[in-house]
């Protein structure tokens, strides 16, 4: 969706010379240009308007000096540093342009009709007038000598298997009629044609194709022929095949013209010689007559010389030079240029430049030499606010195609509408003023400017092939403007820029070959539809050529690049328009290092900065460069968004960043979630980028629409509308561009809180409020999935000391509980669900009171539907074993109903618990569902005949302590369940503790036991004094206990057991111990 914009033209008339130039071709190391003409050959720059070298063709005998010679063709050699041209006469010279020497490299009897050399300069072509080829090396040895007309084919003839004949075989979609189409005679070329043979090369050298007029028939066919002077093909019988011929550089077809009944085409033909597609030239079928047809070296470019055929009423004819360019399989007239009636400003020859593929060099009759400049771009316009559509205006000959990418994405060449124009578009501006940026003016070939504006009633919304329109359509003004401003040649006038409502700002030819002249366009006092200087004030000379003008809506400021990459700073408003240096916040002189092809104004941490991109795909900030592989970039109200040759797309906060860090990010590959960073498809543009939203058009190579939303837009955009509590944009956008929803509390918890009743409210819907809680994580998606921006504030949840899912359930809850209980059951479930420990019993205890009492209110949910939405949260299963768990039947039987299982399973098990004693009952379903404490507890309420069973339970779930909670201390209960917990401590190696506990009920025998294993000698002799046992039995206790002591090192409590239990003396201690303790006593 790119125009072709003319970046600058260069006009030269100080070349002079006798007759008119014949045949030019361009230097490809200087830039200069060789022109012959029927008296001299010539070398000029047209830059500094010199004549570099020149040689006289009639001195030497080679044209006659009457002037009714001719030069056929015009080539440069740049290995040899001569030009090689031949004349109607039949010779071959060469120009040495060093010695400016000529020299006849060899001549041909019959005459020359063309020469044509290889794109690599190894061989040349020629054709003579006896119609034979002439193949020659460099060094002009004979190759081969072929005649044109051939009655074979080629090597390429196709081949037939005889599978039926032509009226039985798969015609396509001509159908069935084209078995009897009768064959139609072979129509001779046109009167005008000048019946000379056409060479053109492919791009690699490897064929090249010659058209000529076969002498039988007398049209015009085409043959291909290899590099050695072997026939390849023939063209098929091609009826009104014109004299045109251009084998496209990139290989695959050669480009020609035809004139069929209705119309007039350009036609393209594979290397086989069969037709493979056209287009139609917007001129009638007898209104024109293409001269030549001409593709710049990248092959994105045709250019269709005309003329009229017919002469007016001055007997002149008018000339046109169109460049067509191919997108989506249509082709689009991007540029028209009329060069009017005047035979002495008609081009005579035209060509592209071989180093510059979008440079095209036109030298008129008159010898004056135009040199134009052209530049891709894309017509978008500038607006930063939601007024804007977004709009893009593609050129196609007379028609403005418009897209407007807010309302609708629709792919090329289709548009939302079109604009007709009565003459072919040159430029189109938007408007450059807020509120307004949807107003269009487009510059005209005839030298006019159409404005147009939207209407101010919305028309109908029609569907059209699956398309909208849109509801305010542009519409012309009343007035359509003249514009006085002197032009020779076409687009005199250039990088127009619409500043206000009748205020317009171009770029003409200055009064030197290398300065322009700037130009304030207002309304004329006298006459409202013409735009003139106004004053001497309103223009303004630029010592230099400006390439580029831009505007920027949010300060005003219009920036220029001259042809050296120089910025200027135009101020156009004050009284007099004059122009000043760019500079920075320090006063330093700014301007690119090399000139740009697309500048974009932007500001970069509070400083306006010039953002240039080079044909080389280096991208610019003023004299810095920022990064070297860049497809293309757009800026879009805080945002750089650019696309790189890695097929990559980045966009980068300007205000957030510095010079420095944009260099840094642009260099880095990009980290783990980073939202600047996103995959492209190879070779994709940015078309525009929709302003106060998300989208990013992108377009791809092969000419389809690509809509994506950038994650850093898009959290830029959502972060914005919940600064603000637009709930509702945020929410709709994230759910449909699968951003996590936890982002809307987590983007600033206390904010949400605090307006969680406006958040339910603009909402308004159930299922938004479901899904929101149903996606609530434990997780801070602001620190792991979206980081925050540098610099931008820390929102942290308030200290509450919950979890963050539990927090924001029971605060949705409450407010939907206070707003509307019965609108908002479902999401109530929802809420008591979807917390941490989930709340079944309390929701299937509300859908239960719910079948109790049924709401009265219009709308509000039955039982069985919130049931049923209940069992799409929770798995049927667990749902069915939490109703068991409230022990209420007529919800286990709602919930068993509405699940898969068999009746035959629960029914049995149902009416068995029915059966059993309440208390019973409770403990048999605690126990299924494995709550052993909760079936514990309601078995000790069963009796004195179900105890044995508690303490089997009390045993397999080691349930010891919440056991004795239950009992009291002085029953036979306890002491049981004392003496089994006592038993589980010994098994646990915790005889200690089993012995205090066997003491407590009673047992001391077994305590004393459990004190004796475990060394615990005091408990041990106080339960022994408690039984009470013997002093001989107490003495052989201590003695024991005291062994096991000494065993354990401890001997003083060893010494202090034996002296005051076994009575043993003080001097027979050591013999009893091993060694006296040193270790301090432990009481």
């Amino acid at each position: 969706m790119r125009n072709l914009k003319l970046l600058k033209s260069l006009k030269s008339s100080e070349l002079q010379g006798p007759g008119s130039p014949q045949c030019f071709c361009v230097r490809a190391d200087t830039g200069s240009l060789l022109v012959a003409s029927h008296y001299s050959i010539t070398e000029y720059d047209p830059r500094t308007g010199q004549v570099v070298t020149e040689a006289s063709l009639t001195a030497e005998g080679f044209l006659p000096e009457d002037g009714s010679g001719e030069v056929v063709g015009l080539q440069e050699l740049a290995e040899l540093e001569s030009a090689c041209l031949a004349t109607a006469g039949g010779d071959v010279i060469l120009f040495n342009l060093n010695t400016c020497k000529l020299e006849c490299v060899g001549s041909v009897d019959s005459g020359l009709t063309s020469m044509c050399w290889s794109p690599d300069e190894e061989l040349v072509i020629l054709t003579t007038g006896q119609e034979t080829i002439i193949m020659m090396t460099k060094d002009f040895e004979p190759i081969t000598e072929v005649g044109i007309h051939q009655d074979d084919f080629g090597e390429g003839k196709f081949i037939t298997v005889g599978w039926g004949k032509k009226e039985t075989q798969f015609h396509g979609s001509e159908g069935k009629q084209a078995a009897q189409k009768k064959i139609q005679e072979v129509q001779p070329a046109a009167a005008w044609d000048d019946r000379r043979p056409r060479v053109t090369w492919r791009g690699d050298g490897q064929l090249f194709a010659v058209s000529a007029v076969c002498p039988q028939t007398g049209a015009r066919k085409v043959r291909v022929w290899n590099r050695e002077g072997v026939l390849q093909a023939t063209s098929e019988t091609i009826n009104g095949l014109e004299q045109a011929l251009c084998w496209k550089p990139s290989g695959s077809l050669i480009a020609s013209t035809q004139r069929h009944p209705n119309k007039h085409s350009v036609v393209f033909m594979e290397k086989n010689g069969l037709l493979h597609g056209d287009f139609t030239l917007p001129f009638s079928k007898d209104q024109a007559t293409v001269k030549d047809l001409l593709w710049n070296s990248d092959s994105t470019v045709l250019a269709v010389w005309l003329e009229d055929m017919t002469a007016g009423e001055d007997k002149q004819v008018n000339t046109y030079i169109q460049l067509w360019s191919v997108g989506n399989y249509h082709w689009y007239l991007k540029q028209s240029l009329d060069f009017g009636r005047d035979s002495q400003k008609a081009p005579v020859c035209v060509c592209w430049d071989p180093e510059r593929p979008l440079r095209l060099h036109v030298v008129s009759s008159n010898w004056t030499c135009i040199t134009y400049d052209w530049g891709w771009t894309t017509e978008r316009s500038p607006g930063l606010d939601a007024t804007d559509n977004a709009n893009v205006a593609v050129i196609d000959g007379d028609k403005i195609l418009m897209t407007t990418f807010r309302q609708c994405v629709v792919p090329p060449p289709m548009c939302s509408f079109e604009l007709q124009m009565t003459s072919p578009v040159n430029q189109v501006t938007f408007l450059c003023r807020p509120q307004r940026t949807n107003q269009l003016a487009a510059l005209t070939s005839d030298g006019r400017i159409s404005v147009y504006r939207q209407g101010m009633k919305a028309t109908v919304r029609t569907v059209c092939v699956g398309f909208f329109f849109t509801p305010f359509i542009l519409q012309l003004q009343k007035i359509r403007y003249e514009v006085t401003v002197h032009q020779d040649e076409p687009l005199a006038l250039r990088q127009l820029l619409w500043l206000e409502d009748e205020l317009f700002v171009g770029v003409s030819p200055g009064l030197l070959p290398t300065s322009s002249t700037l130009l304030m366009l207002r309304s004329a006092p006298d006459a409202d539809d013409t735009l003139t200087v106004r004053s001497a004030g309103s223009e303004v000379e630029v010592d230099g050529i400006v390439i580029s003008t831009v505007h920027c809506s949010q300060t005003g400021t219009v920036a220029l690049q001259l042809e050296d990459g120089q910025i200027r700073k135009l101020l156009w408003d004050r009284p007099e328009l004059s122009v000043e240096e760019w500079r920075d916040s320090s006063g330093c002189s700014i301007n690119f290092p090399v000139p740009c092809v697309q500048t974009a104004l932007c500001s970069i941490s509070g400083e306006d900065y010039l953002l240039g991109l080079t044909d080389r795909s280096h991208l610019y900030a003023g004299d810095t460069e920022l990064a070297s592989n860049i497809s293309s970039f757009a800026v879009c109200n805080d945002f750089l968004l650019i696309t790189t040759h890695s097929h990559t797309c980045r966009c980068l906060q300007l205000s957030a960043l510095s010079i420095k860090g944009l260099q840094v990010a642009l260099a880095s590959d990009g980290v783990q979630n980073d939202e600047t960073l996103r995959r492209v498809e190879r070779g994709s543009r940015i078309v525009t980028v929709v302003p106060q939203d998300t989208r990013v058009i992108l377009q791809m190579p092969r000419g389809n629409l690509e809509t994506v939303h950038h994650r850093a837009l898009l959290l830029a955009q959502l972060r914005k509308w919940l600064d603000g509590l637009r709930f509702r944009d945020a929410f709709e956008s994230m759910r449909k561009l699968r951003i996590n929803l936890n982002f809307i509390y987590d983007h600033n918890p206390k904010v949400f809180l605090e307006n969680i009743k406006t958040f339910i409210t603009q909402l308004n819907s159930i299922n938004h409020v479901n899904l929101f809680l149903t996606e609530l994580k434990e997780e801070d998606t602001t620190s792991s999935m979206y980081p925050r921006p540098e610099g931008s504030p820390v929102h942290t949840p308030p200290a509450s000391g919950q979890k963050k899912v539990d927090v924001v359930c029971d605060a949705l809850r409450s407010a939907m509980e206070s707003m509307d209980h019965n609108k908002f059951f479902l999401s109530i479930l929802t809420a008591h669900v979807k917390k941490t420990l989930p709340e079944l019993e309390i929701a299937l205890q509300k859908v239960h009171e719910l079948r109790v009492n049924p709401p009265q209110a219009p709308g509000a949910v039955n039982a069985e539907e919130a049931l049923k939405y209940l069992l799409f949260l929770v798995n049927v299963n667990d749902l069915y074993e939490h109703s068991l768990g409230t022990y209420d039947f007529d919800l286990v039987l709602m919930v068993a109903e509405k699940s898969q299982k068999d009746p035959k399973e629960y029914l049995p098990f149902l009416n068995m618990l029915k059966s059993l004693e309440p208390n019973y009952q409770r403990y048999t379903i605690d126990k299924h569902l494995k709550r052993y404490r909760k079936a514990l507890h309601h078995l000790s309420k069963c009796g004195e005949e179900h105890f044995h069973e508690a303490l089997q339970l009390v045993k397999e779930q080691r349930l010891y302590s919440e056991a004795l909670r239950l009992y009291t201390a002085d029953s036979a209960h306890y002491k049981a369940l004392s003496c089994a917990y006592a038993e589980h401590l010994m098994e646990q190696q915790q005889a200690e503790q089993a012995g205090l506990l066997l003491w407590r009920c009673g047992e001391l025998a077994s305590a004393l036991q459990a004190f004796t294993s475990s060394s615990s000698w005091r408990n041990a002799i106080c339960v022994a004094q408690q039984i009470p046992l013997p002093p001989d039995q107490l003495a052989l206790l201590a003695r024991d206990l005291a062994e096991k002591l000494t065993e354990q090192r401890r001997y003083s409590e060893a010494a202090l057991l034996l002296d005051q239990y076994a009575k043993v003396r003080s001097s027979q201690l050591p013999h009893l111990l091993v060694r006296p303790s040193h270790s301090p006593s432990s009481y």
